[in-house]
């Protein structure tokens, strides 16, 4: 299996990529020179190329000669790598010379890093097809970050145009040793829904509330209680969040007056598909009972965005058996604790069997220099070792 010190050749490589890529951030659906740049690597390495999947979305498809006369034990499999490509709506602070250059936005999650890391194992392979049998899709997707592109790709017919017998995908991951690799068991990473709760209630002067009927008073015993759910309502040893992240109410300048309607905005997060039912019905039903308790109405919305990101065993197992191979036994775990962050890969593992691994890239440069952090940047260093794991998986996947 390639090692970090075999992908140490294309380091500077990926290092100037990324950079490139760093300089230049897009926003989901967005990613056009990104998109560019990374066509034109793959058909430079004479990897087959497709455009426009998702709208930015591209896929390279590379094919191994390591079968020989039988065709290999992988020669009739194909696998799928994953990259995300876009960046974050945010104002860059790390300093680095090559920081952004456009305003508002920058590469705060460290996609620049994924999509560089898999260029290289695709150069990589590309020059060692007779290391593999079988067909590798690279697949560089489009607006990972709240904006579907996952769930695009696969609407668009991605696994059908693409066949893949598995799906695999990486994250950069600050704090975890730079080098080590991480592959939970079963959950990886939470749904991510979001849920609106609108009462409406009858506005008076703020001296007469007997007048009126108070959709504050409502809205605010509903953001009390909401938090009772994971408190009193979920498994001990499960994992849930119920957040409220907007509120909308009356004017500032009129504090006399008690408003007719209050909006509440939010986010729910599940490990489980029985505790994202659980929120999602809980949620509404505590906005309704406050609703009739108080005498207003109440128009509540829960939409799911992204399913819990959860690992197969099969494919959680081979890719530790890869991570072991790429960076030995001490920097290979097989298992890490779930995180609540969202991520769209959930809906590749819904329709294939798959697995998401944590690289990690060490302590951050700044304190402050975690992801979706004005002061994160991807640490250039666990590049050659990230390539190498994603073409290690090719290799265990697809022998020759």
């Amino acid at each position: 299996m390639p090692t970090p010190e075999d992908l140490a050749p294309l380091a500077p490589a990926m290092t100037a990529w990324r950079r490139d890529l760093h300089a230049h951030p897009e926003l989901g659906f967005e990613e056009h020179r990104t998109a560019a740049f990374v066509a034109a690597e793959l058909r430079a390495a004479g990897i087959e190329t497709a455009e426009g999947l998702a709208g930015t979305g591209v896929v390279g498809t590379l094919r191994g000669q390591g079968g020989g006369a039988e065709g290999g034990r992988g020669g009739n499999r194909a696998i799928a790598l994953r990259a995300d490509m876009d960046a974050l709506a945010m104002t860059e602070a790390t300093g680095a010379p090559y920081a952004s250059t456009v305003p508002g936005r920058m590469h705060a999650c460290g996609h620049d890093g994924h999509t560089a890391m898999l260029l290289g194992a695709a150069k990589w392979l590309a020059a060692n097809r007779h290391r593999f049998a079988g067909t590798v899709h690279l697949v560089f997707q489009p607006a990972e970050e709240s904006r579907g592109g996952g769930q695009r790709m696969v609407a668009e017919g991605l696994f059908t145009r693409f066949p893949a017998d598995a799906v695999y995908a990486l994250h950069n991951l600050p704090g975890l040793p730079l080098g080590h690799v991480a592959v939970p068991k079963g959950p990886v990473l939470a749904s991510s829904d979001t849920w609106e709760a609108v009462f409406r209630g009858r506005g008076t002067h703020g001296a007469k509330p007997h007048l009126g009927t108070d959709a504050t008073l409502a809205a605010a015993q509903f953001v009390a209680a909401l938090h009772s759910i994971v408190a009193r309502e979920l498994d001990p040893m499960g994992v849930g969040v119920v957040s409220v992240g907007h509120m909308a109410a009356g004017h500032p300048e009129a504090p006399n007056v008690i408003p007719a309607e209050v909006r509440l905005r939010g986010t729910a997060r599940a490990l489980t598909a029985a505790n994202r039912e659980l929120l999602e019905r809980r949620i509404g039903g505590i906005a309704r009972g406050m609703a009739a308790t108080h005498g207003v109405a109440v128009a509540y919305a829960y939409t799911r965005r992204l399913g819990p990101t959860v690992n197969h065993p099969a494919q959680a197992a081979l890719m530790h058996h890869a991570a072991i191979a790429t960076v030995g036994a001490a920097a290979a775990l097989d298992d890490y604790p779930a995180i609540t962050a969202g991520e769209d890969f959930s809906a590749m593992l819904e329709v294939r069997p798959g697995a998401y691994a944590w690289l990690g890239t060490g302590a951050p440069a700044h304190p402050e220099g975690y992801h979706h952090n004005p002061h994160f940047d991807f640490n250039d260093d666990a590049l050659a070792a990230g390539a190498a794991f994603l073409a290690s998986i090719v290799e265990t996947e697809l022998p020759a």
